[in-house]
């Protein structure tokens, strides 16, 4: 091949890769932070309520001091049934937790579908909660379930 159609072959491959520029960009983006629904439970006896459990792990060397999440519970019907705050701080570093909220007057087979709709407060490092803190937290969240509900962002 001639030099000039080695240098095009070079430069066709060099506009094709979208890949981070430098090995910092990729070790920038920050891991996921995993939350699963992994369980609703009735509550026992009148009224009828539901408990519900979350599973979610910090990958990170810092603790999250606040992690609250904007929680819209929908109905098997596509209704909105309840909107409420779950607070899944502390969180420390690199550690997995369990944490359980008693929903009363909400039968768990009530529930179909659980929208994470925002992330109301999430801070860790120390440092106080910001919009951008917010904001990345939200993006972090890779969310699964385990329960007949599904959930989503």
């Amino acid at each position: 091949m001639a030099a000039g159609g080695a240098a095009m072959a070079c430069a066709a491959l060099t506009v094709g890769f979208t890949g981070p520029a430098r090995a910092e960009d990729a070790a920038a983006a920050p891991a996921p932070l995993p939350v699963e629904l992994n369980k609703l439970e009735p509550l026992p006896g009148p009224p009828a309520g539901c408990r519900v459990y979350f599973l979610v792990s910090n990958p990170d060397t810092d603790a999250f001091t606040q992690l609250v999440l904007d929680v819209i519970l929908f109905g098997n019907d596509g209704v909105i049934a309840r909107r409420i705050g779950f607070d899944l701080a502390p969180l420390p570093p690199r550690k997995t937790a369990v944490r359980l909220f008693d929903l009363a007057g909400l039968p768990c087979d009530d529930i179909g579908k659980v929208l994470i709709n925002d992330v109301i407060s999430c801070a860790h490092k120390g440092a106080p909660a910001t919009d951008a803190d917010r904001a990345v937290c939200l993006d972090r969240l890779a969310l699964t379930s385990k329960a007949k509900a599904t959930v989503s962002k």
